[in-house]
């Protein structure tokens, strides 16, 4: 039995939160609003975030980071990219001891292009970071409350911290895999959501299967491309970061990402969409970050460069898709050989 502070009450850290309580956990869930705190601990319901769904008992939640914190041994990052180095500002202020950070948002940081993992060790010093240990894969919150089954991939550039929190969080309902690729790990993660957007842009518009199965593919290739540039293993994107996440995120109404980009296919205004929302949608901020940073490195990505005009250039959803289908044709597996030299 550990203590483990969960810092984000949305669906996804509740989600975690309801694992870890299931595996016989002491786990303090860290929220911002009184009123959403008085509901995890009185009426043990999240109601807004998860419908429905009944916590255990054994979770307590808290305004207060100081108290969820005290006596963990290991904390558990859910939150959105925009707000992690304000959280990790607080959690700077207020460890007195080293932990094991285990981060479960998937994005990458706009100007920086930096990914999670990155963010957190350079806002904690060393004297208070045990190890980081990055938790990903394709892994739907509403599915993981129910109980459903599930499987992760967890990554640490330390192989011990990696297989703790594997035995952290694995029980007969969602199962860990460890992975040493950090690099490929948080990329395949983040960069999914932007071809996830894709996805529901052609679902919005009304086109099938084929032209879906067209995005999701290639948006692997687009994928690969750039996380192997950065250093990643190849292997880890035809894994559970990579296309596991990938196929989920893409074809599930449960994602944020792909109800976003169905709603700009049916004529929504961006802004319009992320009120309509009511939940951090990281895709959006993702793209503009992977854009910059594959005209920085010189990486092309074509879907993720109609995306970014989609959003912030006021290019229509149809004339984005027409210009993939129409670009200089090319050979599908020069991604292959050109990983292989």
């Amino acid at each position: 039995m550990d203590n483990v502070a969960v810092l984000g009450a949305g669906s996804w850290g509740t989600a975690l939160a309801i694992v870890l309580a299931d595996n016989g956990h002491n786990v303090r869930l860290w929220g911002r609003r009184e009123e959403q705190v008085s509901e995890i601990n009185e009426e043990h319901r999240n109601e807004k975030y998860l419908p429905g769904i009944e916590l255990p008992n054994s979770i307590n939640a808290s305004v207060k980071l100081e108290e969820c914190i005290e006596g963990a041994d290991i904390i558990v990052l859910v939150t959105p990219t925009k707000a992690m180095r304000d959280v990790l500002g607080q959690l700077k202020n207020s460890l007195t001891r080293k932990v094991t950070i285990v981060h479960a948002s998937k994005g990458i940081e706009p100007g920086t292009y930096k990914r999670i993992s990155e963010i957190i060790q350079e806002e904690l010093p060393s004297s208070l970071l045990e190890a980081v240990v990055v938790l990903s894969g394709p892994s739907h919150a509403e599915e993981v409350s129910l109980r459903q089954p599930t499987t992760v991939t967890v990554s640490s550039e330390k192989v011990e911290a990696s297989e703790k929190v594997q035995d952290l969080f694995i029980n007969q309902n969602f199962r860990v895999y460890t992975n040493p690729d950090v690099i490929g790990v948080e990329l395949g993660g983040a960069l999914k959501n932007i071809i996830a957007l894709g996805a529901g842009l052609s679902d919005g518009l009304g086109y099938g299967d084929n032209a879906k199965a067209a995005l999701i593919t290639r948006g692997l290739a687009e994928i690969a491309r750039l996380g192997t540039h950065m250093g990643a293993n190849p292997l880890t994107f035809s894994g559970l970061t990579g296309i596991g996440d990938l196929i989920v995120t893409c074809t599930s109404v449960h994602s944020r990402n792909w109800r976003a980009g169905n709603m700009l296919g049916k004529g929504m205004a961006l802004d319009d969409v992320l009120d309509n929302m009511g939940m951090v949608v990281e895709g959006v901020r993702t793209t503009q970050a992977a854009f910059e940073l594959s005209k920085r490195e010189q990486v092309e990505m074509p879907i993720t460069q109609v995306l970014y005009d989609v959003l912030f250039n006021n290019k229509g959803a149809k004339q984005a898709v027409d210009e993939l289908m129409q670009r200089s044709r090319t050979h599908e597996v020069e991604d292959v050989s050109s990983l292989k030299s």
